[in-house]
């Protein structure tokens, strides 16, 4: 009875933990973490979280109408008119539970501006946004009698079943197996199917692959966005230089120290992601030269220091003083505009099993991600998640699940080394900034060569096997969607 829970969560980022925290309190939830509580998408997002709170001189319309551009008016409106209406409400609500944005002087929110804004409405914590609202909703997560945390817990099977849905759970080198009536996927993202991106060691696509297994659908993997200015020194995780360094004035050189931007867009440095890192390809290739900056450093140090401390420690220790010297960039796999294809209320094409946060494709970000919208997104559509699970329950109450009767693997030797390397490398040549079409169809079919050797051979199941399948899995339905 103790692995029997009324809905299961799977992920701890903010999109799990502000759903569980807006369940029931009636309702037995646990929340799955893959790793430790904190590591996760959201802890490391540093710019902030948009919304129109202040109506001074800004309203939904307008974000929604930013939002449209930044996505090539591909959004779905629908689901965009969800994110503007209901965010404000939900970054009070943030506020209420202890979430701690800058104040100016005056004790107003000191709201920024980001690429593709038109009016300055990111509520921030210096440069660590997500790891403040992650820390703080699991300090409020862990008060709630009838939520479980339970960590280093990585889900090898997902089943729907009678009542419900079994999980495969492997902890502690352990299966073990939990039933739920509701299930609801915050994974994060697929940002290690690259050689180089921002994204955390949890983001794997776990959850796109178990929901994809199932049969729910999935849609638009394809839309990767690549953030203009990872920080270059080639590391497979890329330290962020966050969006919001360009919004407090920070200049885009390229590798002779010359501003480009106007030559390509009229928006210059706060032109949208997606645009400024096209601009950075074209002009890497007329100058046949891939070093590119930023430049912060005709504003006041002090300035920097107290605004994007993070980032400021982070290039002390790589030998770069923000405030004297330049920051080299590049462009980098940074965020995932598609996923688990789900409705307004976040409920997938699978009768009550649910996702959110970037996992899932709620259609809000059209073609390209506005910047900062992604804790928004997270954190609205968990809401939605849970008053729909909540209703489900007032009128339908819970019921007893016939849990699926899972088969202990028993292959003994690991996969082959190198699987993981490979699917990045085809990954990293065939769909960056500038696809290459030729090299998407040569390494599809080594992809499916990939998929096919991990799925039927008889291998140990453990986290490197999960993981390697689960890139190969959304390889796969990238280049799939591609040609």
């Amino acid at each position: 009875m103790q692995n029997n829970y009324d809905v299961i969560v799977v992920g701890s980022g903010a999109a799990g933990l502000y759903t569980a925290l807006n369940l029931d309190p009636k309702l037995r939830v646990l929340v799955l973490s893959k790793r430790d509580l904190l590591l996760s998408n959201s802890a490391l997002a540093q710019g902030g979280i948009a919304a129109v709170v202040n109506t001074a001189n800004d309203n939904v319309d307008m974000h929604l109408n930013d939002s449209l551009i930044a996505g090539g008016f591909k959004n779905n409106t629908e689901s965009l008119k969800v994110l503007v209406n209901e965010g404000p409400k939900d970054v009070l609500n943030l506020i209420n539970l202890g979430v701690e944005f800058d104040k100016k002087e005056d004790g107003s929110y000191d709201l920024t501006l980001e690429g593709g804004h038109s009016r300055h409405r990111i509520f921030h914590h210096k440069d660590n946004t997500g790891r403040e609202i992650v820390e703080k909703l699991l300090a409020v997560a862990k008060t709630f009698k009838n939520i479980t945390l339970m960590e280093k817990s990585i889900v090898c099977d997902l089943q729907q079943t009678p009542g419900g849905f079994s999980l495969d759970v492997l902890k502690d080198g352990e299966h073990q197996y939990f039933n739920c009536n509701y299930c609801v996927l915050a994974t994060g993202g697929i940002g290690r199917v690259y050689e180089f991106t921002t994204n955390s060691a949890i983001a794997t696509g776990d959850g796109i692959t178990l929901a994809y297994n199932m049969g729910a659908k999935i849609k638009n993997l394809h839309l990767v966005q690549f953030h203009p200015t990872a920080f270059a020194n080639k590391d497979r995780e890329c330290f962020l230089i966050s969006e919001s360094v360009r919004g407090e004035g920070a200049y885009l050189l390229n590798g002779n120290h010359q501003r480009f931007m106007s030559r390509y867009d009229d928006r210059l440095e706060l032109a949208p992601r997606d645009v400024v890192s096209h601009c950075i390809m074209e002009e890497s290739h007329k100058l046949r030269d891939n070093h590119f900056y930023l430049d912060i450093t005709h504003k006041d140090p002090e300035f920097i220091k107290n605004r994007f401390p993070m980032i400021y420690s982070k290039l002390l220790d790589e030998g770069i003083d923000m405030t004297k010297d330049l920051i080299p960039v590049y462009p980098c796999q940074h965020y995932l505009m598609g996923g688990i294809d789900v409705g307004l209320n976040g409920e997938s094409t699978i009768h009550n099993l649910y996702a959110a946060g970037e996992c899932s494709h709620t259609g809000v970000h059209g073609n390209n991600r506005l910047a900062s919208n992604s804790l928004l997104e997270a954190i609205v559509f968990a809401h939605q998640i849970a008053e729909d699970i909540n209703k489900k329950v007032d009128e339908n109450g819970v019921h007893e699940v016939i849990p699926y009767e899972f088969s202990l693997p028993a292959g003994t030797e690991p996969i082959p080394h190198g699987i993981r390397t490979e699917i990045r490398a085809i990954m990293q040549k065939s769909h960056f900034v500038l696809p290459d079409t030729v090299a998407a169809i040569e390494g599809f079919e080594r992809i499916k060569e990939l998929k096919s050797l991990i799925e039927k051979g008889d291998w140990l199941v453990n986290v490197d096997y999960i993981e390697a399948r689960s890139l190969a899995t959304v390889a796969y339905l990238i280049l799939k969607e591609v040609i």
